[in-house]
């Protein structure tokens, strides 16, 4: 449904999507989706400032050099401050980054960070509480239905 929906909207999927991918692969630990959300925030600004220091170091380093200086940057900054800052300089920003310089290149329509930033904010807020509802309903279901299967509310060995 969230799909049809972006697509309706000329909106790209895969912000959102990859943000249902690492709240699944953290075991759905709602205490790490400010770590997803902001460290997805965090890659997609650091895309944008390579394109900003890109252009402005290419004239004096070259567009390959001055884009490897900073991506050097940016994995320096998510070791030496993740620690430090786990929310903000983490695993997802680093995968967010560089999720965000292959849809540059693949999508065939020009970049939108802002666009990609806000679908993270809200399309992967959406996500998380949804997954979270569909896991709390699932629960009471099952407890509802071990319940009626047990009048005692007994548990059988």
């Amino acid at each position: 449904m969230l799909e049809l929906f972006l697509h309706h909207f000329h909106l790209p999927a895969w912000p959102v999507f990859l943000v249902m991918i690492f709240f699944f692969e953290s075991h759905m630990d709602r205490t790490k989706a400010p770590h997803l959300i902001l460290g997805g925030i965090t890659g997609i600004a650091c895309y944008l400032l390579t394109l900003q220091f890109v252009e402005l170091f290419a004239s004096s380093l070259g567009i390959d050099t001055a884009r490897l200086i900073f991506i050097c940057m940016v994995v320096y900054a998510i070791v030496a401050f993740g620690e430090m800052l786990p929310m903000i300089f983490n695993n997802y920003a680093f995968m967010f980054y560089l999720v965000s310089g292959l849809a540059a290149k693949l999508d065939g329509i020009p970049p939108q960070p802002l666009v990609w930033m806000s679908l993270v904010v809200l399309g992967g807020g959406l996500v998380i509480v949804s997954i979270l509802g569909i896991a709390r309903l699932v629960a009471l279901t099952l407890g509802a239905a071990s319940a009626a299967a047990e009048p005692d509310g007994s548990r059988l060995p």
